[in-house]
Parts: structure tokens; C-alpha cells; sequence
């Protein structure tokens, strides 16, 4: 019998080292499993990572908006300015420039729009009295007023991805655009762009 004491001592020995062992080779695989979680959220994220960019031409005169991401952006607010003053609606932008009076244009909604990737749409284009998109011609005043003018034009833009991250898009003027991350787009509000 007392032979037999020390083999159960080592016995024991080795079964508590093999629950150490196991249950280090099982945190592993826990951390491992994490990390793969991890990973694939960010391959998921940058899939669906929209990218909006807003810019204006002058030939002819127009404002766009694109999305050069991978992902749609889902506009949820949008604030115009003109000389960072905010305006409801493009007729606006064009009294703020040109003076009072009926300025006619092409338009399209920006404001609870989804934009797939790739996409781009001319956001807006003045016309001219025969309604007709503004050319470009220096020797036309009213092409020349718009087209130096057009950098007076700014936009706040919070937009979302299918995952409900959250970015704000300040462009146009003569600064170069930004976008800096969100936690949500805010609400809306008076000074909230109504296209």
C-alpha cells in the first residue's frame, strides 16, 4: 500500500496539469475566436463604407452630389449656406447670389435620399431665362456672377451606412471637404436644407 500513494500523487499531479493546459488551450481559442469576430466586423464595415463628396462645375453651372464609397449612404440631414448663413431650398441659394426675383433651375431632392455606390446626381442647375442650363461663356454675365459665386455655396451633409455609422460631410466653398465620424446625424431643425 505504500507503494501505491505516490502513484496517485502523480496522478493527480498530471490531471491538474492537463486542466491547466486545457483550459489555457481553451482561453486561446476563446481570444482567437474574438479576434476573427473582430476582423470580420472591419471587413463588413469597409464593404459597406459610403463615401458622399459634393463639388460644383461651370460648364454648365451645377452642384453635385456623389457617393464614391463602396456602400449606399443614407442622407439623414442636410444644411445649405450661403457665406455660412443657412437657406431652406435652392431658390434661396439664388436670391442670397443673384438678388431677389424668380431664378429658374433643375433640382433634385438630397435630403432622405439613398445613394448607391457610384452614384452621382447634379443636385442642382440654374437655368437661364429660357430655361436652359447656363453655359459656359465668360462673355455672360449672369454665367460669370454664378460661376464666381458658386464657392459662397457650403454643405453639411450627415449621412449613415447599413450598419448606422454615422458621418458629416462639410464641402463646397473654397476649403477642401471634410468628413469626420458621428455617433448620429442630428434632427430636424429651422435651419434644416428642405431638397
Amino acid at each position: 500500500m505504500i507503494g501505491a500513494v505516490p502513484e496517485k500523487t502523480e496522478t493527480r499531479r498530471a490531471s491538474r496539469y492537463d486542466a491547466v493546459i486545457a483550459t489555457f488551450v481553451g482561453f486561446l481559442a476563446l481570444c482567437v475566436s474574438g479576434y476573427t469576430a473582430y476582423m470580420q466586423r472591419q471587413q463588413v464595415r469597409a464593404a459597406v463604407w459610403p463615401i458622399l463628396e459634393f463639388d460644383s462645375g461651370n460648364g454648365p453651372i451645377h452642384f453635385t452630389l456623389a457617393n464614391k464609397g463602396v456602400g449606399p449612404a443614407i442622407i439623414k440631414h442636410v444644411i445649405l449656406k450661403v457665406d455660412d448663413q443657412p437657406v431652406k431650398n435652392w431658390a434661396e441659394v439664388l436670391e442670397k447670389i443673384l438678388g431677389p426675383g424668380y431664378h429658374p433651375g433643375e433640382e433634385s431632392d438630397m435630403s432622405g435620399r439613398v445613394f448607391s455606390a457610384g452614384e452621382s446626381t447634379n443636385v442642382f442647375t440654374p437655368h437661364d431665362e429660357a430655361n436652359n442650363p447656363i453655359p459656359f461663356d465668360k462673355s455672360n454675365p449672369l454665367w460669370a456672377k454664378l460661376n464666381t459665386d458658386r464657392s459662397r455655396v457650403t454643405v453639411e451633409i450627415c449621412y449613415c451606412s447599413t450598419l448606422g455609422e454615422c458621418w458629416i460631410l462639410r464641402g463646397g466653398g473654397m476649403t477642401l471637404s471634410t468628413t469626420t465620424s458621428t455617433r448620429r446625424c442630428p434632427t430636424r431643425s429651422a435651419i434644416t436644407f428642405q431638397q
